[in-house]
């Protein structure tokens, strides 16, 4: 039944008979996972070992070519295995014989583009293949004749030909038919976008569904659920499992807790010293941390292990990015693409590069690349808005950047640049409740509030303006750690002209005495000082309504407007 983990043996037993069974067609990764899941579980007695798959006539009849064509198939020799199984019967060799055609046309396809590594159209190169065995599959699929395997298969060519409905019907089917193969659940991971398409799946009630449900809630940003699944996998009994271990580590990543993520991948790394899934991800974390010696040690250590990996690629671009050698890093990412033009990572990580290169138009096509691939990565998206944002095109990018936060609607900072968005298209009161929001989901860059009161302040809604400046200066000294931020002075300067002009003489001494601490506004401190000064001498009391205007200096004037009213003429007639 669906999460019963009450049989340890039984699910081991079914892990290492269906990780006999992919390698048998060809299907290593959904072997590799199967294998990495029992690997976590107790050893079984000889007793208990599951049998190897029984016989049939037709088996019998096509062993010889089967056995020929899958040591082709292992070479990599598509076309080869293909020819020897022509006309074979049995589940397995006809299955092999289908994704040999396929993966021959994936081949040509891939060596197509990376012949090419230019500005490249969705449409250029195809799996010539494709429609063939989408003919052939259909009509096996029509006479039920499709095991598990080749209903994945089937499945796995209607996505490749943007049949995405139908395709997610049949990796359902998939499921149902034969649940313990792995790779028709992440095929499926891959084409639920949201929630709500979640809820409408009939998915069969196995065991393999929890490890979907986790899968699938890190995919969507539903961290919170993710880490609960995961949990209660541990608890099942699969405590030792690198797979679990690697994909808490990348929904840390997710939700940008950076400390988690590392240690745990700093123990997953201990566990599994010579792994290379996941360690762009880990790179990622160094880097935002910028941790120098720390990623420059994963970069030669990955290099030693497999340098032609795509993520050793990217963790050595990300190395090389560190050190502000854009041009070595975006090389290193184009390898990796060249190795897989499908990896995502790598054509977003180019994408920051060009960027940091001032190369839009580079940028633009890589982010639009990373977004083929993966119409979820937010960064992608993200990085689009930023480039239009240089190009001063501030529709596109408020299209770009709603996207971003679409998909991760509690990250400050998609909300922030949403917020700068609207306000360049003077659409005052969209950029207000951008920055509210941004300061209400927690602010990781500490900037919503500064720009919240800037726009109050251009609003003339000092009040507003006053107390964003406030909540700020709270906010800025609660952390314990006062960062550098310019902002600080800025925010001590509006408040003492506010409580100037409020004739709250007190507050705005204080606030000027602030002022005094920066570079930027000490002078204006010290004038304000000395204004209160005399002020309070001439026996102003607070706070009590004066008819007598005062100017203040012009910097000092909230909106800036200069208050000397001498003309350009007599300036240039005084004489220095």
């Amino acid at each position: 039944g669906g999460g019963d983990f009450s049989d340890l043996r039984e699910i081991k037993k079914q892990l290492l008979s269906v990780a006999e069974r992919s390698r048998e067609r060809g299907l290593q990764h959904s072997g590799k996972w199967a294998a990495e899941l029992a690997f976590a579980l107790e050893p079984l007695p000889l007793s208990e070992l599951p049998p190897p798959p029984a016989l049939t006539e037709e088996d019998a009849r096509d062993l010889d070519a089967y056995t020929l064509a899958k040591s082709y198939f292992d070479l990599k020799e598509y076309d080869r295995a293909a020819y020897f199984l022509r006309g074979c019967k049995s589940q397995k060799a006809y299955f092999l014989y289908m994704y040999s055609r396929y993966l021959s046309g994936e081949k040509k396809k891939d060596d197509e583009t990376v012949d090419s590594l230019g500005p490249l159209e969705k449409g250029q190169v195809k799996n010539e293949a494709l429609r063939e065995l989408r003919v052939e599959l259909s009509k096996k699929h029509k006479a039920r004749e499709l095991d598990g395997f080749g209903l994945y298969l089937y499945g796995v060519v209607l996505r490749k030909l943007d049949l995405v409905k139908e395709a997610i019907d049949v990796f359902v089917e998939a499921a149902h038919v034969l649940p313990l193969h792995w790779g028709a659940w992440l095929e499926l991971c891959n084409l639920i976008t949201d929630k709500e398409m979640l809820k409408f799946l009939s998915l069969p009630d196995t065991w393999m569904k929890e490890f979907f449900l986790a899968h699938i809630y890190t995919e969507l940003q539903l961290i919170e659920e993710a880490l609960q699944k995961y949990q209660s996998l541990i608890d099942a009994g699969f405590s030792k499992s690198t797979y679990i271990i690697s994909q808490i580590a990348v929904a840390y990543h997710n939700i940008r807790d950076i400390d988690k993520a590392l240690s745990i991948f700093n123990e997953l790394r201990k566990q599994d010293p010579y792994r290379i899934e996941n360690m762009d991800t880990f790179s990622n974390l160094l880097y935002v941390r910028s941790m120098k010696p720390e990623l420059s040690y994963l970069a030669h250590n990955l290099c030693e292990i497999d340098k032609y990996r795509v993520e050793t690629c990217c963790v050595i671009g990300n190395y090389y990015s560190l050190r502000s050698q854009h041009e070595k890093a975006a090389l290193y990412f184009q390898r990796a693409l060249k190795l897989n033009p499908r990896y995502l990572g790598a054509w977003t990580l180019m994408g920051h590069e060009y960027m940091e290169m001032k190369n839009t138009s580079a940028a633009i096509q890589a982010y639009r690349h990373a977004i083929e691939v993966n119409k979820r990565d937010y960064r992608a998206w993200y990085g689009l808005g930023q480039t239009y944002e240089i190009l001063k095109m501030p529709f596109y990018c408020l299209y770009y950047y709603r996207r971003a936060h679409q998909l991760r609607p509690n990250d400050s900072r998609m909300l922030v640049a949403l917020g700068e968005c609207y306000e360049k298209l003077n659409q005052l009161v969209e950029a207000k409740k951008c920055y509210w929001r941004a300061y209400a989901v927690g602010d990781v860059e500490k900037m919503a509030l500064v720009k919240l009161a800037k726009l109050h302040e251009q609003l003339n809604e000092s009040e507003q303006a006053a107390q964003c400046y406030i909540k700020y200066i709270q906010d800025i000294y609660s952390c314990g750690e006062v960062v550098e931020h310019l902002e600080v002075s800025t925010a001590f300067r509006y408040l003492a002209q506010y409580y100037f002009k409020c004739k709250l003489w007190d507050e705005a001494s204080a606030c000027a005495q602030k002022c005094c601490a920066f570079n930027d506004t000490r002078e204006e401190g010290k004038a304000l000082l000395r204004q209160i000064l005399q002020l309070r001498n001439q026996g102003e009391t607070s706070s009590t309504d004066v008819a007598a205007p005062f100017f203040l200096p012009a910097s000092l004037s909230a909106n800036n407007t200069p208050t000397r009213r001498v003309s350009p003429l007599n300036l240039s007639s005084v004489t220095p």
